[in-house]
């Protein structure tokens, strides 16, 4: 049963997760307080978790929800990114990635909402693409001397997985779309 209201205490957290990321930045650009940017991080992380668990558990999913959950998920991502690519360049790469699959699932995405109706939640290698870059962003923002070679794997790593993701969801969507009958 899907919930129209949009004010659900699921939505209300992906709606504070995105209100969080100004302060992220701010702590960890201006403030360079690594260890509470941490802690902000893993706050955001932790509501994730909970709107997710709140939102099935109580039946409150919604289809704001399906999409405002991942566009939280990804905004965070991106900008948390972003923070870092001034201290590691290479982490450009994951960025880069990440714009151009979410470019391309939102466009396909709303061709797929468009043509059956349905909004598509995440599937699992989308969660573990995501889980493998919260966790190089953590460590990365934990971790302030991380050695290279540690960090070119955990990029190398998380790039593969969101390539990954990012076929697997095309290849799935584009299926919808022809068995939609186009």
């Amino acid at each position: 049963m899907r919930n129209k209201n949009i004010f659900t205490i699921p939505n209300i957290l992906s709606m504070f997760r995105l209100l969080l990321l100004p302060v992220i930045v701010y702590t960890y650009m201006n403030q360079k307080d690594y260890v509470l940017t941490g802690v902000l991080l893993l706050v955001s992380g932790i509501t994730d978790l909970l709107d997710g668990y709140i939102a099935r558990t109580f039946h409150m999913m919604s289809d704001l929800g399906k999409i405002l959950d991942p566009v939280a998920d990804k905004a965070t991502q991106a900008v948390v990114l972003l923070c870092l690519v001034t201290r590691f360049r290479w982490l450009i790469i994951p960025f880069i990635c990440i714009v151009i699959k979410e470019l391309f699932m939102t466009c396909i995405g709303m061709t797929v909402i468009k043509m059956t109706g349905e909004v598509h939640g995440a599937e699992w290698h989308g969660k573990i693409a995501t889980l493998m870059l919260d966790v190089t962003i953590i460590i990365h923002i934990i971790f302030y001397n991380i050695s290279y070679i540690l960090s070119i794997i955990l990029t190398i790593i998380s790039t593969l997985l969101i390539l990954l993701s990012f076929y697997l969801y095309g290849k799935e969507n584009i299926n919808i779309i022809k068995r939609a009958g186009y």
